[in-house]
C-alpha cells in the first residue's frame, strides 16, 4: 500500500542544536500514528516540517508521492492538503464559528460559497456545535474551541491531519470530548499524525506509537507493544513518569 506520508531521514537545525536527527516514517492511508516523548524531543517539530512551516536540513517528505520538500514547490498549495490542529485553537476571533470554517474553503480552495457553507454546517451538525455556527469563538469554552479547530482543518478533506497536543490547554473535564471526536475521525478512515501526553488515547486509538527521544525515534511499533512491553530502557523511564513503576 502506498504511504500518504513519507519521511525519510529528516534532519532540522536550530543554530547549533541538532532537534530532529534523522527521522524516518511511513504512514499509510486511514493509519493514526502516535508520536510521544518528553518536551523537546522533536515531536511538535516534525509535525512544523511535514506542514513546511519549518524548512528541513536534510532528507525528504513526500505526499501521496509528491516531494514536498522540494524547495521550488508552492508551500501553500501543500498545506491545502494538510490538515492541521495546534495546542491554541488559532481561531480568527473577528470571525464567526462557521466564518472560521468557511474562509479556507472559499479563499484557497475556490469553493462556492453556498457549498462552503452547507459543508460548514455539516461539520459544525457533527461536532455538536451547529446552534453556535453565529457565534464568535470568545464566546465558545476551550473544548468547543478545539473541536472548531478540528472541524476547520477537516472541511478541506485533507490527505492527512496533524495534531500537535491538541488537549494541552484544556481543562481536564474538557479533554475527553476533544479526544472522542479525534476518534470518530478514525473511525471515518482518517490519516492522523498526532503528538500526544494522552497514554490512555494513544493506546485506545492508535495504530503505531513512535517514541521520540533527543530526535529520534528511539522506539516504533504497535500501541500495545510500545506503551505495555517497551523494548528501549528510555521508552520504559518515559513511561513510568505517566504509568508508574509497573512497567
Amino acid at each position: 500500500m502506498t504511504a500518504v506520508l513519507r519521511l525519510e531521514n529528516i534532519h532540522k537545525n536550530f543554530g547549533d542544536t541538532s532537534v530532529l536527527r534523522g527521522i524516518s516514517l511511513d504512514v499509510s492511508p486511514g493509519e493514526v500514528i502516535a508520536l510521544i516523548g518528553a518536551s523537546g524531543s522533536g515531536k511538535s517539530t516534525l509535525l512544523r516540517c511535514i506542514n513546511l512551516l519549518e524548512q528541513i536540513d536534510d532528507g525528504q517528505i513526500w505526499l501521496s508521492g509528491d516531494d514536498i520538500s522540494d524547495p521550488r514547490i508552492d508551500p501553500d498549495a501543500i498545506r491545502a492538503r494538510i490538515g492541521v490542529v495546534f495546542q491554541q485553537f488559532n481561531l480568527f476571533p473577528h470571525l464567526s464559528v462557521q466564518r472560521n470554517i468557511t474562509l479556507a474553503l472559499t479563499h484557497v480552495l475556490g469553493m462556492p460559497q453556498d457549498a462552503a457553507t452547507a459543508r460548514a454546517l455539516g461539520l459544525l451538525e457533527r461536532v455538536g456545535l451547529a446552534e453556535k455556527a453565529q457565534w464568535y469563538p470568545d464566546r465558545l469554552s476551550g473544548g468547543q474551541q478545539q473541536r472548531v479547530a478540528l472541524a476547520r482543518a477537516i472541511a478541506s478533506q485533507p490527505e492527512v491531519l496533524l495534531l500537535d497536543e491538541i488537549t494541552s490547554a484544556l481543562d481536564p473535564e474538557l479533554v475527553g470530548e476533544v479526544l472522542e471526536l479525534v476518534k470518530s475521525l478514525k473511525d471515518d478512515g482518517t490519516t492522523i499524525v498526532m503528538a500526544t501526553h494522552e497514554m490512555a488515547f494513544a493506546r485506545d486509538v492508535a495504530d503505531r506509537v513512535c517514541f521520540l527521544d533527543q530526535g529520534v525515534i528511539a522506539e516504533s511499533g504497535s500501541a500495545q507493544q510500545v506503551l505495555e512491553k517497551p523494548q528501549d530502557p528510555r521508552t520504559t523511564a518515559f513511561l513510568q513518569r505517566f504509568i508508574g513503576p509497573a512497567l
